[in-house]
C-alpha cells in the first residue's frame, strides 16, 4: 500500500509515521475503539465529503454508547478531516476517524487517556475492480452475528467488527466475493461490513436495524434517495431463502458504495446481472458528484 505522508493524530498534524501508540494501548487488548468510514468525492465544484458531519455525529454517538470520550468537538474532527485532504493534495479519497483508549491503565475497566487520529487515503472500489458494474457472488456465512443486548450493533466499534472480519474470511475461502450474516433469530442481518438491499417487483426490502445491523449512512441515503425516486422502500425482517428469490439483490457503504451481488450461495440472483432498480439507485447516488443528482439534503460538505 502507498500511504499518504501526513496525519492528523491528536490535534496536529504530523507525518504518517510519526502516529504512534504504545502495544499495551487499551484499545489494541479490548477492542475498545469507535470509528468511521467516509468517502471524498471530485465534483465540478472540486473535493467534496459526503456526509461528512452524520459521519462524525455516528463517531461520537458509538462513543457515548462505549463510554469513550472524545476529547475534540464535532467542528474540530470535521476540520480535520478537510484539513488531512489537503496536506496530501487528495480530492477522491477515503478518510477514517478513529477514537480508542490508549496506554494508561490495565484491566476491562482502566480509565485511560483517549487518542484520536484521522487518515485519509486513496482507495478505489473495495471490493474488486469493476464490481460495481458486473455484481459479486455471495454467500451466507455460517457465522451469525451477535444477539441483542450483548454486543450493541449500532455502535461502529472496532470490536465489532472481529464479527465481520470472521465472515469476510470465510467468503474469500471459500471463493466468494462477500459473506451475508444472519442475525440471531437466523433471518437476514447485513454483510460483513455492507447493509443489504433486495428487490421484488420493483420494491425496495431492507432487513430493519433491529437486525443486528449498523444503520448505514448509505443505507440512509439510498433509502431517501428511492422514496424521493418514487420507489418503495420496506423495512422488514427477511428470511435467508428471499436471497434465492429476490429479482435484484445488493449491497452498500461506505467502502462498498452499491455492490450488486449477482449469485448467493451458488444460485442465480434474477438475470444475473445488476438489474435496472440497481442500476437506477447507482445513478443516483454517483450523480451527487457528477452534478447530474441535485444535492437536495446539503450531502455535500466541501472540502
Amino acid at each position: 500500500m502507498q500511504y499518504p505522508e501526513w496525519i492528523w493524530h491528536n490535534g496536529a498534524i504530523k507525518p504518517w509515521a510519526e502516529a504512534t501508540t504504545h502495544v499495551m494501548a487499551h484499545a489494541l487488548h479490548y477492542g475498545s475503539s469507535v470509528f468511521e468510514g467516509i468517502r471524498s468525492y471530485r465534483t465540478p465544484q472540486g473535493p467534496a465529503i459526503f456526509r461528512l458531519s452524520d459521519h462524525n455525529r455516528r463517531l461520537f454517538a458509538s462513543a457515548k454508547i462505549h463510554e469513550i470520550d472524545i476529547p475534540h468537538t464535532l467542528e474540530q474532527l470535521n476540520a480535520a478531516c478537510r484539513e488531512v485532504l489537503v496536506r496530501n493534495s487528495l480530492g477522491a479519497a477515503y478518510l477514517r476517524p478513529v477514537a480508542f483508549r490508549g496506554l494508561g491503565g490495565f484491566g476491562l475497566s482502566a480509565e485511560t487517556p483517549v487518542d484520536v487520529a484521522v487518515a485519509a487515503w486513496t482507495w478505489g472500489t473495495y471490493l474488486g475492480e469493476g464490481v460495481l458494474e458486473t455484481g459479486i457472488d455471495a454467500c451466507v456465512s455460517s457465522w451469525q452475528r451477535f444477539a441483542p443486548n450483548t454486543i450493541p450493533a449500532g455502535a461502529k466499534a472496532g470490536g465489532n467488527y472481529l464479527s465481520g472480519q470472521l465472515i469476510a474470511r470465510e467468503a474469500r475461502r471459500l471463493g466468494f466475493g462477500e459473506g451475508i450474516a444472519l442475525a440471531s433469530t437466523g433471518l437476514l442481518s447485513e454483510g460483513a461490513g455492507e447493509n443489504l438491499f433486495l428487490v421484488f417487483d420493483g420494491v425496495l426490502h431492507t432487513p430493519p436495524s433491529s437486525a443486528a445491523l449498523l444503520d448505514g449512512i448509505t443505507r440512509h441515503s439510498l433509502i431517501a434517495l428511492a422514496r424521493e425516486e418514487g420507489l418503495e422502500v420496506v423495512e422488514r425482517d427477511l428470511p435467508r431463502e428471499y436471497l434465492y428469490l429476490c429479482d435484484e439483490l445488493f449491497m452498500c457503504g461506505t467502502a462498498a458504495e452499491i455492490t450488486p451481488i449477482r449469485s448467493v450461495d451458488g444460485r442465480q440472483v434474477g438475470s444475473g446481472r445488476p438489474g435496472p432498480v440497481t442500476q437506477r439507485l447507482q445513478a443516483l447516488f454517483f450523480g451527487l458528484f457528477d452534478g447530474t443528482t441535485p444535492d437536495r439534503h446539503g450531502w455535500l460538505e466541501h472540502v
